[in-house]
């Protein structure tokens, strides 16, 4: 172990002897796991909001053959029917208003939902700014999540206008779910009032089922139930709702797995070029390690440890990098009313270092064999 540990130090002190090489090589590094990190952040951040789990029991009953908000009207009426249905927990009446139903980044969302309800709706949010009180004071009060208030700039007590809404902002709030911590949360009558669709109609149910087992039979028996009726709905689990309403998104993001792997082949290309190239000057420095006692497999150690240190060090910088910046900008992806939120976190961070450091050290594997097989005193003469 004690032998290794020394090897790895040599292999550093090989690496500060030529600073420009190595920090030329760090930063072409840095600059691929940038873009591996962005990618998988999306990829990662796509899975959580499409990918079904046991702890799942929300539906969401939207207007049949319809997509954007603005084309989903149902009676807030169905509330009370939908509440009768077997193995129905709760019911809330949604109305949705966004500035673009397209796909696009930093979509604002508004969510208008009655008064007394919105613990049932999201009762994972807490409060970090302003208060509740403030909200139900004000007809126009809105919740906005944090990171569309940092986003915005915006604090209690301002006001904004946005998709033809404008409120005075009553608190913040903060989610474990990201779509809520991208929204902003308002009465339901003023939401109505303000985008004109009049009161009675609303864009969509929420429905929490007593548990996953009941979200296929209460999806199938409220379709039924208004199968005839003015307003025929669509029942589908929120993930699945999700994942078919924001197909644009899924295959734009879909599109980026090759942006990845074009940036792993990007920094394995990298760091093989910049060891070949070492071990090709050093092959003298090699002969005389090896006259000195040094084993063939002290040496390719020594090219796998700066190969490990140039992929460690360029990940650390380039994943770091990449969290800060998204974490900073907070983007949002938005496609028919649904936000997709991008944020790394920290399987993203770990799976990135790991990888460059796995990159560097097989990118390393052909330059360490190369120094390991050249001839001593062929090496000598040169």
């Amino acid at each position: 172990m004690r032998a290794f540990l020394n090897l790895l130090r040599l292999s550093w002190i090989q690496l500060t002897r030529h600073r420009v090489r190595s920090v030329l090589t760090v930063l072409g590094v840095a600059s691929g796991m940038f873009l591996f990190t962005a990618v998988e952040t999306l990829q990662r951040s796509l899975a959580k909001a499409t990918e079904a789990t046991a702890a799942d029991t929300t539906l969401v009953v939207y207007r049949q053959n319809r997509y954007c908000p603005s084309t989903s009207r149902l009676p807030e009426h169905y509330a009370d029917e939908i509440r009768r249905i077997p193995g129905v927990r709760e019911v809330v009446p949604v109305q949705i208003v966004v500035n673009n139903c397209g796909a696009s980044l930093d979509v604002i969302t508004f969510r208008g939902v009655p008064d007394g309800l919105l613990k049932k709706f999201a009762p994972e949010i807490k409060i970090v700014g302003g208060s509740e009180e403030a909200w139900s004071d004000r007809d126009d009060g809105a919740l906005l999540g944090e990171v569309f208030a940092a986003r915005r700039g915006l604090k209690p007590g301002d006001r904004f206008d946005a998709a033809g809404v404008a409120v005075t902002v009553s608190g913040i709030i903060r989610s474990p779910f990201a779509q809520d911590n991208n929204v902003a949360y308002v009465k339901l009558p003023f939401l109505q009032q303000a985008s004109k669709t009049g009161l009675g109609v609303v864009t969509q149910f929420n429905v929490r089922v007593d548990s996953s087992k009941d979200l296929k039979p209460v999806s199938k028996a409220i379709d039924e139930r208004f199968h005839s009726d003015q307003a025929p709905t669509d029942t589908r689990p929120e993930k699945a709702f999700f994942a078919e309403t924001a197909a644009e998104l899924i295959e734009l993001i879909g599109f980026t797995r090759w942006l990845g792997f074009g940036a792993v082949v990007a920094v394995g290309a990298l760091v093989a070029n910049s060891l070949l190239l070492i071990v090709r000057g050093r092959v003298k420095e090699n002969a005389v390690l090896r006259t000195l006692g040094y084993p063939g497999r002290a040496i390719g150690t020594l090219v796998l440890g700066e190969g490990g240190m140039l992929g460690l060090i360029g990940g650390f910088a380039g994943v770091g990098l990449a969290s800060g910046f998204l974490k900073w900008q907070s983007f949002t992806l938005g496609n028919e009313g649904q936000t997709l939120a991008i944020q790394p976190d920290a399987f993203v961070v770990v799976a990135g270092i790991s990888a460059a450091l796995a990159l560097g050290i097989f990118a390393s594997l052909w330059p360490a064999w190369q120094a390991m097989s050249q001839p001593i005193v062929k090496n000598l003469r040169n």
